[in-house]
């Protein structure tokens, strides 16, 4: 036989709410719950009762310990699920970044700040410049995956890939939407920017395309993860009139990280291309 969600009614003497008896209050207190969409179970709730009277709780204590479990457990989903919609490539963190390969060129403690979030708040662009192999995706991926932890809604996505999604929904005439779709971002990381020439020539309206997602994220911060300086933006979109409009929208009062080290892929791939020492 199914569970009844009916809340037990209390007596009433006179008009005056009277005090009902355990069990009753116990299933109205569960109906409640349930109405109120709060996850306790039958069990959840008869334990925490048990540990009140055996640790002799506070009211207080009583209803934190009931529900921080619960609230806990959400917020471990709703990261997860920000984690998920953010679409990283790598499950990594700063927790196991390799700071000491290239201290001089990245300042942990400025990477640091950026990963509790603040910038986002305010608003505030990024753009990371650096040569290939030098750590920039790692660090943009784990700052990612921390302001997600801190409550912020994030995508990940390279520029071939952006470029790419925007040209087949030009193409299918639902780019609007798709525009509004990027724009909901707390914070959208476009990594790989001039990477490859391929993904421009391939893309003819590249620069309108991503002066378009920049426009509509003008309240939005925004993140450009490239290898080439600034001056040769106008080059790579090959027009430029927009290119300086969207280099203007991007780099206008945004935060600007310059890492100068060295490959963590040339160094790893010499490691492993190095004769085994024999004793």
């Amino acid at each position: 036989m199914a569970k009844s969600n009916k809340r037990p009614k209390a007596a009433q003497r006179n008009g005056v709410l009277t005090r009902m008896n355990p069990a009753d209050l116990r299933e109205s207190l569960l109906a409640d719950f349930a109405t109120l969409r709060v996850p306790v179970t039958a069990e959840q709730l008869d334990e925490v009762l048990a540990r009140a009277e055996r640790d002799r709780l506070t009211h207080l204590e009583f209803v934190y310990r009931l529900v921080a479990e619960q609230s806990q457990q959400c917020r471990e989903r709703s990261i997860a699920r920000r984690i998920q919609e953010a679409c990283f490539r790598d499950a990594c963190t700063l927790a196991d970044f390799d700071w000491d390969f290239n201290a001089k060129a990245i300042h942990r403690t400025q990477i640091e700040e950026l990963a509790t979030g603040a910038f986002i708040g305010r608003h505030d662009n990024l753009v990371m410049v650096g040569q290939s192999g030098v750590g920039k995706s790692r660090i943009v991926e784990s700052v990612g995956r921390a302001a997600c932890v801190v409550g912020y809604r994030v995508r990940y996505i390279t520029s071939a890939e952006l470029l790419a999604d925007l040209t087949a929904r030009l193409a299918d005439q639902t780019l609007p939407k798709r525009l509004r779709y990027y724009a909901c971002f707390d914070w959208l990381i476009i990594d790989e920017f001039a990477f490859d020439r391929i993904e421009r020539s391939e893309t003819p309206q590249a620069a309108n395309l991503l002066y378009k997602i920049i426009d509509a994220r003008s309240q939005r911060s925004t993140t450009v993860v490239t290898n080439i300086d600034f001056d040769a933006w106008g080059a790579y979109l090959d027009d430029p009139p927009l290119a300086m409009a969207f280099l203007d929208r991007v780099v206008d009062g945004a935060m600007i990280l310059k890492i100068n080290g060295k490959s963590y892929r040339a160094h790893r791939a010499a490691k492993k291309s190095a004769p085994a020492l024999t004793n």
